[in-house]
C-alpha cells in the first residue's frame, strides 16, 4: 500500500520543520523534539534581514572595484592594480584561462548573486504570481555558487604568501581584498536568511 501525500504545505498543515536537525514538530512548539533548537514555521523577519544584507553587499562591492585588491612593488616602483585592471594584465600576457576565470567568479558570479537575491524578495513581495519551484531552485543554486566567488581573494592570498623576494618584488593586498571578502560573506548570509518556504506560502495562496 502505497504512501498518500496530502496537498499543500507542511505549514497548512500544522507541521514545522527544524532547520538544524529536520526534524518534524507540531507547529505550536517553540522547540524542536529531537535537538531542542527554536522552531519557526518560517524564519522571522526573513526578507528584511535577506535585504539589510543585500544592499550592505552592494555599498561594500563599490570600493571592492574601485580600489586596488592587490599591491605590488618591483625594485622600488609600485603598481597598484584593481580587479579590471589585473583582468586586462592577464589578458595581456596570453592568460585567457585565468583571465575568464577572475571575471567569472569576482564580476559575474557577484552581480549575478545580487540580482537573484533581489529577484526572490522582489517576488515574495509582489502581488504577481510567481513560479516557485523554479526560483526555489534559483534559491538552491545562489547558496551553492556562493562560495565559488572567494577564487579572486585566493589567488591575491596565493601570490601574498609565494612571491616575496626580499626587496625585488613584494605583494601585499590592498583595501579592496577585505572589501571583496566582506562582500561574499554577506552575499552568503543573505541567501542564508531567505527563507524559500515564503514562496510556497505565496504560490498556495494564489
Amino acid at each position: 500500500m502505497g504512501i498518500k501525500y496530502s496537498q499543500g504545505s507542511a505549514a497548512s498543515q500544522g507541521i514545522s520543520c527544524c532547520r538544524v536537525c529536520a526534524q518534524l514538530n507540531d507547529a505550536g512548539d517553540k522547540q524542536c523534539q529531537h535537538c531542542g533548537e527554536k522552531i519557526f514555521l518560517r524564519a522571522p523577519q526573513s526578507i528584511q534581514k535577506t535585504l539589510a544584507l543585500l544592499i550592505a553587499s552592494i555599498i561594500f562591492y563599490v570600493p571592492a572595484n574601485l580600489y586596488p585588491i592587490m599591491k605590488t612593488s618591483v625594485l622600488g616602483d609600485q603598481i597598484e592594480s584593481t580587479i579590471f585592471s589585473g583582468i586586462l594584465l592577464f589578458i595581456d600576457s596570453g592568460a585567457y584561462f585565468v583571465a575568464s576565470v577572475i571575471f567569472i567568479a569576482s564580476i559575474v558570479i557577484p552581480l549575478t548573486k545580487m540580482l537573484a537575491i533581489a529577484w526572490l524578495c522582489q517576488s515574495v513581495i509582489s502581488n504577481k504570481p510567481i513560479r516557485h519551484k523554479q526560483l526555489a531552485k534559483l534559491h538552491a543554486m545562489t547558496e551553492f555558487i556562493g562560495k565559488w566567488s572567494m577564487v579572486d581573494v585566493f589567488v591575491v592570498a596565493i601570490l601574498v604568501a609565494l612571491i616575496q623576494i626580499g626587496s625585488l618584488m613584494v605583494i601585499t593586498p590592498g583595501l579592496a581584498a577585505i572589501s571583496f571578502s566582506v562582500v561574499v560573506i554577506l552575499t552568503m548570509l543573505s541567501a542564508q536568511c531567505f527563507d524559500s518556504r515564503l514562496l510556497w506560502d505565496k504560490a498556495e495562496r494564489k
